[in-house]
């Protein structure tokens, strides 16, 4: 028990490290909480649609918004999409440093850029003095597949080492500008080098990191990878706010975000549904019972564990750590209270029963 507590303190402390960061209403960095980030896969310019998205994602609980910004129309669409939302708007720039400029005229949050690739100094310059004046605040992005040839040479390929030089080079181009409101992104879909790169740069800066794994894939690919290496990062205590970059809705990327920070005791509230993994026992449709519950369950702001298991034999045994659980049996089921079989529920009436006991829950 003692070297836990001991491993909860170092990575307060390293948390806490970083400097705050203010974007919109929120803060990161400093031991705040740690925000989860998506980004919206609609054209910027469609507003109605893109403003749909969002609602939908503020609703799974993402906290911060991306928005991409690849024509004048989609920056003058950022003032009409910000007016519409309650949730901080980040414009995600490349090469063109008018439409950086642009965004943050229509009030963007925060703008997302690589100053490798944003049109030189002076012009960088010039994005940097239009955030400097309105205290908005950069990220600096790098990803591997656009690590600068130069370090690609240096380190025999593209490496850790060679992101955490990059990222830091581009970082010291706007501190000689005189600005520090900065966040650091460096990713790669190389799991491993992504983990070890943010092992090497969380002891180089104390800028606030916006930490996930770059095409990580479909559904099932990039939440495993997205699950081993974000939970590998923020377990060190590294990481200051997050995305998971998955191919699909990116209301999955925010549930998948939400439960990863959970299972790592960094973000409290909501239900807790686990489920066996069903066997020859298991006489009901237990996968599809298990799906509709973790459903419903998203409906109860309750800081509780609730248990589906597939037979009655293990079911109140398994379940006893669990707040509130079921168990199947032939055609028949147990509602389960604290390990306790309270009552024998009809198959069909299993999830109902588990809905008004949730309803009627006492904090």
């Amino acid at each position: 028990m003692a070297g836990r507590m001991e491993q909860r303190k170092e990575k307060q402390t390293a948390q806490s490290r970083t400097r705050v960061i203010r974007i919109g209403d929120r803060l990161i960095g400093g031991g705040n909480p740690v925000l989860i980030q998506s980004m919206t896969n609609t054209k910027t310019e469609d507003v109605e649609a893109t403003v749909e998205q969002i609602h939908r994602l503020e609703r799974a609980g993402c906290e911060i918004i991306r928005c991409t910004v690849p024509t004048e129309e989609a920056a003058l669409a950022l003032g009409r999409i910000k007016e519409q939302i309650s949730i901080p708007l980040v414009a995600d720039i490349h090469f063109d440093y008018k439409l950086a400029i642009a965004a943050m005229e229509q009030g963007a949050d925060k703008i997302r850029i690589n100053p490798g690739n944003i049109g030189g100094r002076e012009r960088l310059r010039a994005v940097v003095d239009a955030a400097k004046e309105r205290q908005i605040p950069i990220r600096v992005g790098v990803n591997s597949g656009s690590l600068e040839k130069e370090l690609v040479e240096k380190y025999q390929g593209v490496t850790a080492e060679g992101l955490v030089e990059s990222a830091l080079d581009k970082v010291h181009m706007i501190e000689e500008m005189d600005y520090e409101n900065l966040v650091i992104s460096i990713k790669s879909s190389d799991v491993l080098m992504c983990v070890r790169a943010h092992e090497l740069i969380a002891g180089q800066t104390n800028y606030p990191l916006h930490v996930g794994i770059t095409e990580a894939g479909t559904l099932t690919s990039g939440n495993i990878k997205s699950s081993v290496g974000l939970g590998i990062i923020l377990y060190q205590g590294i990481g200051d706010t997050i995305r998971v970059s998955l191919t699909g809705d990116p209301v999955e990327e925010v549930k998948s975000a939400k439960l990863i920070l959970k299972t790592l005791g960094l973000r409290k509230g909501g239900i807790d549904v686990v489920s066996c993994p069903t066997c020859g026992r298991t006489r009901i449709d237990l996968i599809g019972l298990a799906n509709q519950v973790e459903t419903m369950a998203a409906e109860f702001p309750l800081d509780i564990r609730v248990a589906v298991m597939g037979c009655v034999v293990n079911g109140p045994g398994e379940a006893k750590e669990a707040d509130i659980g079921i168990a199947g049996g032939l055609g028949e089921g147990l509602l389960i209270k604290k390990g306790q079989a309270v009552r024998k529920v009809p198959e069909d009436q299993l999830l109902q029963a588990l809905r008004q006991e949730l309803e009627n829950w006492e904090a």
